[in-house]
C-alpha cells in the first residue's frame, strides 16, 4: 500500500480494531433491534423483574464473552504491543474500567452492556478510522447524547425504581461516570483537532494524540 514506516507499524493494531468493532457491533445491533429485547428503546426494562442468579440468555452470555475477551487483551495490547500515545495511560485505564464493569455486570446479572455496546459503534480513540472520522456526528450522537441518555439514566435513576436495594449501585455508577469523563477527555482532543486544522497549523491529518518525533525518541 506504499504506506510510511510509522503508517506500517500501525496497519495491524487499526485492522484489527476494525475487523472487531465492526463484528461487535454489528452483533449488538442484532441484539437490540432484530431480537425481542426491550433494551433500547426501554432502557428501565434491563433492570425488570431482576434477581440474584438469574439466568442469562445464550445470545447476551456470548457478547459478554466477545467483550470480556477483547478488553482482557486489550489491557496487555495497550501496554506492550500498540503504538504507544499521549493518552495511552488513559486508554489502558478505560480498558480496566471498562473490563470490570463487563465482568462484574454479568456476576451479578446487571446485563445493561446492550445499551453500552452500541455507543462503540464511534470506535475507541485509537481505533482505525481517528483521527478525521471522530468528527463525524455518529461519535457524539453514541457517546455523548445516547450514552447519559440511555445507559446513565438507566443505572443511576430507573435501577433504583426497579430494585430499590440493587447490589453494588455506588460501584457500577462511579465507574460508568468515569468512562463518561473519558469520553469528554476524549473530545476535547477532537475539538484541538479541529481547532489546528482551521487555524492552518496542520498541513496534514495528524493525530494530535501522537507524539512528535523528538518526543518519540525521549519516549
Amino acid at each position: 500500500c506504499n504506506l510510511q514506516p510509522k503508517d506500517a507499524a500501525k496497519m495491524p493494531e487499526s485492522a484489527w480494531k476494525l475487523l472487531f468493532y465492526t463484528l461487535s457491533w454489528s452483533y449488538g445491533i442484532y441484539l437490540l433491534f432484530f431480537t425481542d429485547y426491550p433494551f433500547f428503546y426501554d432502557p428501565p426494562s434491563v433492570f425488570y423483574d431482576w434477581k440474584k442468579g438469574m439466568d442469562v440468555p445464550t445470545d447476551i452470555a456470548i457478547a459478554y464473552l466477545m467483550q470480556c475477551s477483547f478488553y482482557g487483551h486489550s489491557i496487555y495490547a495497550t501496554a506492550y504491543m500498540d503504538t504507544w500515545r499521549k493518552d495511552s495511560v488513559v486508554m489502558l485505564l478505560h480498558h480496566v474500567v471498562t473490563l470490570t464493569l463487563i465482568a462484574f455486570s454479568y456476576a451479578f446479572r446487571l446485563c445493561w452492556g446492550q445499551l453500552w455496546w452500541v455507543s462503540r459503534f464511534s470506535q475507541d480513540p485509537h481505533g482505525p478510522l481517528n483521527p478525521p472520522c471522530s468528527l463525524c456526528p455518529g461519535r457524539f450522537w453514541f457517546r455523548l447524547y445516547w450514552f447519559p441518555l440511555k445507559v446513565l439514566y438507566a443505572t443511576c435513576y430507573s435501577s433504583l425504581q426497579s430494585v430499590p436495594n440493587i447490589p453494588f449501585y455506588f460501584f457500577f455508577n462511579a465507574l460508568l461516570l468515569v468512562l463518561t469523563l473519558m469520553n469528554i477527555y476524549w473530545f476535547l482532543y477532537i475539538v484541538l483537532f479541529v481547532a489546528k486544522v482551521l487555524m492552518g497549523q496542520m498541513q496534514e491529518v495528524n493525530d494530535v494524540r501522537e507524539y512528535d518525533v523528538e518526543d518519540s525518541k525521549k519516549t
